[in-house]
């Protein structure tokens, strides 16, 4: 049963060091299936089995968003740009989330509740963590399959499904699979002709038309799963060694003529962080010296490596960073045309 405890004052923040929004009240907008909270923050519960309940307990309920009519000083209507807004989950003021243009279309937390719900109850998934990111700028929602992949009988990858998006405009909805390699809790990103692993939407035109496609796009889920495993296995099949990798990497962080110095010594830094990942880190041990450790170095170097101003900072991106999950499937499709 989840504990909600409840103080006079109720204003919110956003926390300096990992962005999920905390109120003054010692309450967090998070919820996580998990013993202890990420971060030590929100509310740790099984019970939340319904997407409405999740949106209770993580305070993601009930935020009204509007587009509203942007004015000038002197009262003049701003032409072309409006701001979103949203009911504070605790206090109830409206408050501004973002500009945006004329074309940007509401979706509203609640809207996705019949779409998750219609994933938990054919795929048997659970939910996982739920949140609001940059003071309800950003949300997500994870979500846990039941089942899980194992790469060459000797690499075990969990699978999750995740729901993110902005309600300030700088992000399009996403629904992704994300499977998630189990001893260093890499997330994985394959790259494919016809990748189905990942659903985007715009906030424009038909919502509900959209939300409707992403059901029949989530029935190609198996299909990304079976082509995902076939290419890791083949990359395991394939040796490798660090200067071949280190050719990947060179492609993957390109240096043009005439880099400040600085460039350089951030090429040398992860040039020595990778190489130990990929020759030297227990995480790799089952898989050394193969094309899918180095695929797994990289992705370790960016999931728990890579510079950042915290690794609270550095856990956000993997959610919510499309720059970091294009590096992802760039390295996987780069190593995996090795083996073909």
């Amino acid at each position: 049963m989840a504990v909600l405890v409840a103080v006079p004052e109720e204003r919110s923040t956003t926390t300096v060091a990992h962005q999920i929004e905390q109120f003054t009240d010692g309450t967090a907008a998070f919820f996580t299936a998990r013993q202890d909270a990420w971060h030590r923050l929100g509310t740790v519960t099984t019970d939340c089995l319904t997407a409405d309940s999740v949106m209770s307990v993580a305070y993601l309920g009930g935020w009204d968003i509007r587009k509203e009519t942007l004015h000038a000083a002197s009262g003049a209507v701003v032409p072309n740009r409006w701001a979103t807004t949203r009911r504070h989950p605790k206090t109830g003021v409206r408050e501004v989330l973002g500009l945006v243009g004329d074309k940007y279309q509401i979706v509203q937390n609640e809207q996705v509740c019949d779409l998750l719900d219609f994933i938990v109850d054919e795929t048997g998934a659970h939910f996982e963590t739920a949140g609001s990111l940059r003071g309800g700028r950003e949300v997500f929602v994870t979500m846990r399959l039941p089942d899980h992949l194992m790469v060459a009988g000797i690499d075990p990858i969990g699978l999750y499904l995740a729901m993110c998006t902005s309600h300030d405009g700088t992000r399009q909805a996403r629904i992704l699979v994300t499977p998630v390699r189990i001893v260093c809790a890499n997330t994985q990103a394959a790259a494919f002709a016809n990748n189905t692993g990942e659903y985007t939407l715009r906030h424009s035109g038909d919502i509900t038309g959209k939300l409707t496609d992403v059901r029949a796009a989530l029935n190609l889920v198996p299909v990304y799963l079976d082509r995902f495993q076939t290419d890791a296995e083949r990359m395991i099949a394939q040796q490798l060694e660090w200067e071949q990798l280190q050719q990947v990497t060179d492609r993957l962080w390109p240096l043009a003529v005439g880099e400040p110095e600085s460039a350089y010594l951030r090429k040398l830094a992860r040039d020595r962080d990778m190489r130990h990942l990929f020759e030297k880190a227990d995480t790799q041990h089952t898989i050394r010296g193969t094309a899918w450790a180095g695929y797994q170095a990289i992705t370790e170097w960016l999931d728990h490596v890579q510079p950042a101003r915290s690794d609270h900072h550095r856990a956000n991106k993997v959610l919510t960073d499309t720059a970091t999950t294009g590096i992802k499937r760039r390295a996987f499709a780069l190593l995996g045309e090795r083996g073909r």
